[in-house]
């Protein structure tokens, strides 16, 4: 019975300290689409007047304070299907190693970065190339990855010193949970050119309103 009853003493504690995370939540003020929309959840990478943005229109809101450092962290994942990268735009933590699987067949690939924040070259390669190329991002930033073989292909990883954040919805609608209390500033990434920020006082139990004009 005493042990029944510790079991749900436990279970009750960490119910309560979930339930005590602070929240954002809001909505970024999206630009208006370059042409027509592409595919549902498909994110073609645009370049108008140099700035690299996302269409449809999408941002990346992130938390930006001093966190711990993580240990290690899951893999992600980078495709190139119907000769476009998807996801587009992939924020990552610093310190995630990023694989890029061929998924094209009969269709060679070579991805590329020519960005400070990871410069990298992993060679032409075919579908279905085992171990999968892949690379670590240990430097924030923003990295475009581009294709030799195919011109037109971009792709953006936005590498973040943050382990809080989380893409917009098509209509910019966000939802950060499970954050700290403090004080910290929330930014929207929004294009390679335009990232806007909100300072915010986070209280445990407590959900805030932020919305980005």
């Amino acid at each position: 019975m005493r042990r029944f009853l510790f079991v749900g003493f436990v279970l009750m504690a960490l119910s309560r300290s979930a339930s005590a995370d602070a929240v954002v939540e809001g909505r970024v003020e999206l630009p208006k689409s370059h042409s027509a929309p592409v595919m549902n959840k498909r994110y073609e990478i645009v370049t108008k007047g140099g700035v690299l943005s996302t269409n449809p229109p999408i941002a990346v809101v992130y938390l930006e304070g001093s966190f711990p450092k993580p240990g290690a962290l899951p893999t992600r994942q980078v495709a190139q299907k119907d000769l476009m990268f998807v996801p587009g735009l992939l924020p990552v933590q610093a310190g995630t190693k990023v694989e890029f699987p061929n998924l094209d067949h009969d269709t060679y690939h070579n991805i590329f970065s020519y960005s400070p924040a990871k410069r990298f070259d992993l060679g032409r390669y075919r579908p279905d190339e085992k171990p999968v190329p892949s690379q670590l991002f240990d430097v924030p930033g923003l990295v475009t990855l581009r294709c030799d073989v195919h011109e037109h292909m971009r792709g953006l990883i936005l590498v973040l010193d943050t382990p809080h954040f989380v893409l917009t919805d098509p209509e910019g609608r966000f939802r950060l949970s499970g954050l700290p209390a403090g004080h910290y500033l929330l930014k929207a990434w929004v294009d390679s050119r335009t990232t806007r920020e909100h300072p915010v006082d986070l209280k445990n139990g407590a959900t805030l309103q932020v919305d980005f004009p």
